[in-house]
């Protein structure tokens, strides 16, 4: 029996659909996603103290888990780091029916999830959770919320110091929720949803208080780093890097290495139009001038966010980056954070980093990027590909 392509689009999209329909209606009802069931109305939610609710929006290489560890590193702040790993987990696909299905249930996690609804989650965590235990959530040893009293229930208490969350047993996301209750911040990252237009919803909410850090990179430093950590999605651009020849076709598993700077271009484009629902909500930020300036631009995103900066992040920004207060950002003698920002220069042959300028120039020409077309000036450091002039940060 013939099945045109258009039916078959059609079943997987309902496919698609029952299945996170069965995901939600297998979620107890106290924990329906939809904002509506909220156990407080609006007007009561809103003369409660409000606590800020932090996104860190970006793609993957960007240098986000750094800029992650910055709002980690504050006591005030509850931090966890790709929490919508788990619904790319259990929602696969690749089109872009499937994106928008992804990207609605990443909306209603975010919300979740900003009320302090840990319990969320637990729809998307295999195998499902028992009596609110897990210990399976992604990179949760990298939060220290999650690593420290109350959360942390030490196996051998004896031996155990705050912070070390290989000796923490199975989270219980019941009091990691209540502890997230006494946050004035919460704060997650995800490079997940890169475009800000997909999380118009939430900034409209007016029982949400968001702010959105928009986090870019030079595409050539995006690229260098993919090829090398997933050289299997960027099997030809790893062949071309490895042995100089460049394949016939540089498609890869879907999104290609364009379509990041396409999204990217389209998300501060919109930001830059200063749209209502985004004023005062917005901050961009590119990752080389985070690391040349760490001190002051970690300064600049506390600000932004309403957090005080203390001399325990300062001393670990210092301890991080080699970089110190005092030096004014000065290279030190130990590999400082702005050197890592720019090796992608000493590891890509002038050909791919010609082909990524190709790709990405409408992007790079916005964010402030200059081109380089010679293998000389790729390697002279002392020429910057950075422009120091930018565009205003908070919109």
């Amino acid at each position: 029996m013939f099945i045109s392509w258009k039916s078959l689009v059609l079943i997987a999209f309902g496919l698609m659909t029952t299945q996170y329909t069965i995901i939600n209606l297998l979620a107890p009802p106290e924990h329906c996603l939809c904002p509506a069931h909220s156990k407080l109305g609006i007007e009561e939610q809103l003369t409660n103290p409000r606590q800020t609710h932090v996104l860190i929006l970006t793609s993957t290489r960007c240098g986000s888990s750094f800029l992650g560890e910055l709002l980690n590193q504050h006591p005030d702040v509850f931090y966890l780091l790709e929490p919508l790993y788990h619904i790319q987990d259990s929602l696969t696909g690749n089109s872009n029916f499937i994106r928008e299905v992804i990207a609605g249930a990443s909306r209603d996690l975010l919300w979740s999830l900003f009320q302090c609804d840990l319990h969320a989650l637990e729809r998307y965590l295999r195998p499902p959770p028992s009596n609110h235990m897990v210990d399976s959530l992604f990179f949760w040893g990298s939060s220290r919320a999650l690593c420290r009293t109350p959360v942390c229930k030490p196996t051998n208490p004896d031996k155990w110091a705050e912070g070390q969350c290989g000796q923490c047993s199975p989270i219980n996301l019941t009091r990691a929720g209540e502890f997230c209750s006494t946050r004035s911040h919460v704060a997650y990252k995800t490079v997940r949803i890169v475009v800000v237009d997909n999380l118009r919803p939430l900034l409209e909410d007016p029982r949400l208080n968001i702010k959105v850090i928009q986090l870019v990179r030079d595409p050539r430093g995006i690229l260098n780093s993919r090829i090398d950590i997933f050289s299997g999605w960027y099997k030809a651009w790893h062949t071309w890097k490895t042995t100089g020849q460049r394949p016939e076709s540089l498609d890869i598993h879907p999104p290609q290495f364009n379509s990041t700077c396409e999204e990217l271009y389209g998300s501060v484009t919109t930001a830059l139009s200063k749209p209502e629902w985004l004023r005062d909500r917005y901050m961009l930020l590119r990752y080389e001038d985070l690391a040349r300036f760490p001190h002051q631009k970690t300064k600049e995103i506390y600000d932004f966010v309403g957090l005080n900066m203390t001399s325990s992040v300062e001393k670990w920004i210092s301890d991080h980056t080699g970089s110190s207060i005092d030096s004014k950002n000065k290279p030190s003698t130990k590999q400082d954070s702005a050197a890592i920002a720019s090796s992608w220069r000493r590891k890509l042959p002038i050909d791919i980093v010609k082909q990524a300028q190709k790709e990405c120039h409408h992007y790079m020409r916005l964010l402030g990027y200059r081109q380089v077309q010679t293998q000389e000036d790729l390697l002279n450091m002392n020429i910057s590909l950075v422009e120091d002039t930018f565009l205003e940060p908070y919109l």
